[in-house]
């Protein structure tokens, strides 16, 4: 069982950053692929990014792609989603996830384990 509670959220104005956390509890965190996924008012939960098990795999949505930066830090089980140049389009809330597999993709399927969520705010 792993279980994965994400902070860092908030508001912010259009042209910041933020930086999301992800603590994981539970065995084996260093061999799970991790994911970032969001979810604004009304609309499915959509694909943000993903990183391997070693770290050195990483991809992205093409909407977020050049602004945000998904890392990990084994040693500590957390996952990282750092946002820059935010954008009102990117208000939503955001998850992570945990995969049993070392690497996954874009698909929610691929995850086992989801955290609450956290929100974030974009004002324009």
């Amino acid at each position: 069982q792993v279980q994965l509670v994400e902070s860092g959220g908030g508001l912010v104005q259009a042209g910041d950053s933020l930086r999301l956390s992800c603590a994981a509890s539970g065995r084996a965190f260093s061999s799970y692929a991790m994911g970032w996924f969001r979810q604004a008012p009304g609309q499915e939960r959509e694909f943000v990014a993903t990183i391997s098990w070693s770290g050195f795999g990483t991809y992205y949505a093409d909407s977020v792609k050049g602004r945000f930066t998904i890392s990990r830090d084994n040693a500590k089980n957390t996952v990282y989603l750092q946002m820059n140049s935010l954008k009102p389009e990117d208000t939503a809330d955001y998850y992570c996830a945990a995969s049993l597999s070392r690497s996954a993709g874009r698909y929610r399927h691929e995850y086992t384990y989801w955290g609450q969520g956290t929100q974030v705010t974009v004002s324009s």
